[in-house]
């Protein structure tokens, strides 16, 4: 059991080097939350920021970038899965200039969600300003490439969408609006419309690939087992049951947008159960632990509670299916990456 991921990795690099070979996927154009955030947060006033130590201790160059791991996330894997760049700059960082983003963008902000109040909780991007970026892209890109060349590109280009964890886990279980005026099922209806009409939206911009993500087990999070003292720090069921439900919904709305939208090709990324296999048996995947994260304690710390002079930070990240109390290592990112190119994303390439 020990040797199952070995395949995984030969498989991806076939499926990189068949990418490169074929270059069917021109560009990778990123929306979401702190999964797929590569450091867009930097500039701009919210507390919401991982543009420190001890985060990005193993990207390349060891400096922390915004994202909020030890190394690359998602949406960096990916791309590199698919022949292009290996890390996906910030579309707000000054450093990069339309040539940088012609291969790869990202819009996502930590701490945002579908919901346009979610933003709001740690005052970050809603998702409708980073549509508003994508159109300003959009106009740069074709006055770089010209209109012809830009618009093959945006229909061809893979659209990775990673969003919906903070609805559930920063608003509606911690403020009482929206559970005032929704059942948790309603809510996760609510989310799926707004979710539709992104697509909506994102299709009449001219995108034609898109890769929407699940919700991972929400209640094996390191922080969610913290809070379950009376559960004895077990994975919480009821959020884990929530994912389930939202994501068996997500996977319908996509279903049901490709034959609605010619010439769509949306795909529903099933993240929950490789996430939970790799937090129920770590070992099998060469991790060690899956109850706590690397940064500091492990069991409530994120964004500015890791720093750099917390005692506790381990010393070997790729040990721990965890970085932070919120998010996966990078190794963990890894596994979760290249289950995905080989499982839905292998279409595109």
């Amino acid at each position: 059991m020990a040797n199952l991921y070995i395949p995984w990795i030969f498989l991806v690099q076939t499926l990189t080097l068949l990418a490169k070979c074929r270059g069917k996927v021109p560009a990778v154009i990123v929306f979401g939350d702190s999964s797929v955030d590569s450091g867009n947060n930097n500039f701009i006033p919210t507390i919401a920021r991982s543009n420190f130590q001890p985060y990005g201790q193993d990207f390349p160059g060891g400096q922390p970038t915004g994202r909020f791991c030890n190394g690359r996330i998602p949406s960096d894997l990916i791309s590199d899965g698919l022949g292009l760049k290996p890390t996906i700059p910030a579309y707000l960082d000054p450093m990069y200039n339309i040539s940088d983003f012609a291969t790869g963008v990202c819009f996502a902000s930590a701490g945002t969600g579908y919901d346009n109040t979610t933003s709001d909780v740690a005052r970050v991007i809603p998702l409708w300003k980073e549509v508003e970026y994508y159109e300003e892209y959009q106009k740069k890109l074709k006055a770089y490439l010209g209109n012809k060349k830009a618009k093959k590109l945006l229909s061809d280009a893979l659209y990775l969408i990673s969003i919906g964890t903070n609805d559930f886990l920063e608003n509606y279980y911690t403020l009482p609006d929206r559970q005032s005026q929704f059942t948790v099922k309603q809510y996760e209806n609510f989310l799926i419309n707004l979710a539709a009409d992104f697509v909506k939206k994102l299709y009449a911009l001219g995108a034609r690939r898109m890769s929407l993500a699940g919700l991972p087990p929400m209640g094996c999070l390191p922080l969610e087992r913290t809070t379950n003292i009376m559960g004895l720090h077990a994975c919480v069921e009821e959020r884990n049951n929530v994912a389930l439900e939202f994501n068996r919904k997500l996977k319908g709305m996509v279903a049901k947008m490709n034959n609605q939208l010619p010439g769509l090709e949306a795909v529903y990324v099933d993240v929950y159960y490789i996430f939970l296999q790799i937090i129920t048996r770590p070992s099998v995947f060469g991790l060690e632990e899956a109850r706590v994260g690397c940064c500091g304690t492990g069991r409530f710390e994120m964004s500015f509670l890791c720093n750099p002079h917390n005692p506790f930070t381990c010393q070997d990240a790729n040990k721990y299916v965890f970085w932070d109390a919120f998010h996966p290592s990078e190794k963990t990112n890894q596994i979760i990456s290249d289950n995905a190119l080989k499982t839905y994303l292998a279409k595109f390439l």
